[in-house]
């Protein structure tokens, strides 16, 4: 499952970001999304037997479907379960959404179905609304560590 979101009405926040230099910019808004996303995870991961990371790495075929989320501009982060060691866990699509009656075809044999555990869904519903709050909150926090930074970092400079 895949949610774009776009922040509108956020001006403020766009302009000081634009004033900064584009790496500056994507590394405030990486570090303020991976803080926003955590209690989604978190929520995600109470009811889930997966462990749920926020990251930016993808399997090679998700690369290949997600091309359109990248960009030279563009901060994108994804929540959803990986395996203890952090390779990707490709059967948790399995646990959330359930399966119907499977019968193998050259044996005839059923394995049944599974019934859908929703783990993401609900934890997305859940955190949402204080997530966007978080995101705007720790935007302007990091913007504002940024340009102190880049204060202290001039007056080095000018010694």
């Amino acid at each position: 499952m895949a949610v774009k979101m776009r922040i509108e009405g956020a001006g403020d926040i766009e302009r000081a970001l634009a004033e900064l230099a584009r790496g500056t910019a994507k590394g405030v808004m990486r570090r303020a999304m991976k803080k926003s996303l955590k209690p989604v995870a978190d929520l995600a991961g109470g009811v889930s037997p997966f462990t749920i990371a926020v990251t930016s790495k993808l399997t090679a075929r998700q690369r290949k479907e997600a091309r359109g989320d990248r960009g030279r501009s563009k901060v994108v982060l994804y929540v959803g379960p990986v395996q203890p060691d952090g390779a990707d866990a490709p059967h948790a699509h399995l646990y959330e959404f359930g399966t119907g009656v499977r019968v193998q075809a050259s044996t005839g044999r059923s394995t049944g179905a599974m019934p859908a555990r929703p783990f993401l869904r609900p934890a997305w519903d859940a955190g949402q609304a204080v997530m966007l709050a978080t995101l705007r909150r720790e935007v302007w926090a990091e913007i504002e560590k940024s340009v102190e930074r880049a204060r202290r970092k001039a007056a080095r400079a000018s010694r």
